[in-house]
């Protein structure tokens, strides 16, 4: 029963909320370890209570596991029960009073940009179609910021606008206009010239699906560059870079993009359109930059500031 109640929550979760396949995949997980738990104490996940329900909360601290994991199991939980309200095959939602751990939030890695400039340097040094290949995707992610799922699963016809911006959609289904640099136009029309190479053969049955990818990959399902495979390329850049690529990843290269925009003066609101963020609120974990500038400002420019130095 509970894996017929979950399946159908997923589906709404697709077909309304638009969830990307990550996502759901999330949400399945998460769920289908609440009913592992819950049948081991006599419950079912769709009949559970508020008490059955804060036992499995006490009972994933016992286990170990990070606030953030908790707080994302109720979520995914409150969200299920909502679900079943909404649909009449509850009358009530056990998990609307339950509160998750507190934790803070932590700042987001963040690389210099004398570290962002060396992996480009590193990039530039890799050779033939895969080299090309690699600055073309680095100077993508880092001009425009984008998720990694993003970036791997660009389709061809993603350009807009003669070619100088990007039309990406994102969580939700939401579509949004990027702009490139001049280097991150100029590393995709050297890219394109090579994108041949990196196709399935012309007899293979993913020939078809591989050619509408920006990416595309001649192995895997998908038709295109896994995320996977480009972290792993990432780690390769950031050795030959001389960084550590236990602290790299394309995520990292996603705060970068968001917090060098701020450092130089960009506005909360436009990196939060830029990143494709619903929420400014999501935004603001870079507040932490527009404070430090906003102190050098007035410490610079401030006339009592200078008078007194």
């Amino acid at each position: 029963m509970s894996a017929r109640v979950i399946a159908l929550f997923l589906d709404m979760m697709a077909a309304e909320r638009g969830a990307a396949r990550n996502t759901l995949d999330a949400y399945r997980r998460d769920l289908e370890d609440a009913a592992a738990r819950l049948a081991a104490r006599g419950a079912t996940l769709e009949k559970a209570g508020t008490p059955e329900l804060e036992a499995l909360l006490a009972g994933l601290a016992r286990d170990g596991l990070a606030p953030a994991t908790t707080a994302r199991r109720l979520s995914a939980l409150k969200r299920f029960y909502r679900f079943l309200l909404k649909e009449g095959l509850r009358a009530d939602d056990p998990a609307a009073g339950l509160t998750g751990p507190k934790r803070a939030r932590a700042l987001p890695k963040v690389l210099s940009e004398t570290d962002v400039d060396a992996l480009f340097a590193a990039a530039g040094e890799l050779e033939g179609a895969n080299g090309v290949r690699a600055r073309a995707l680095m100077e993508i992610l880092y001009a425009g910021g984008l998720r990694v799922s993003e970036l791997v699963g660009l389709p061809l016809a993603a350009f807009a606008r003669a070619e100088r911006c990007l039309i990406v959609t994102g969580k939700g289904g939401r579509e949004r206009l990027v702009p490139l640099t001049d280097a991150a136009l100029e590393a995709v029309a050297a890219y394109k010239a090579v994108r041949s190479a990196h196709l399935p053969g012309k007899a293979a049955p993913s020939r078809s699906r591989a050619e509408r990818y920006l990416f595309p990959s001649r192995t895997g399902a998908a038709g295109h560059l896994t995320r996977e495979r480009f972290a792993q390329i990432l780690k390769e850049i950031a050795l030959a870079a001389g960084l550590d690529p236990q602290q790299i990843s394309p995520h990292v290269l996603r705060h970068a993009f968001a917090t060098h925009l701020l450092a130089h003066g960009a506005d909360l609101r436009s990196v939060q359109l830029l990143l494709g963020h619903a929420d400014v609120s999501t935004t603001q974990i870079y507040t932490h930059v527009l404070e430090e500038r906003l102190t050098r400002l007035v410490h610079d420019a401030h006339p009592l500031a200078r008078k007194r130095e």
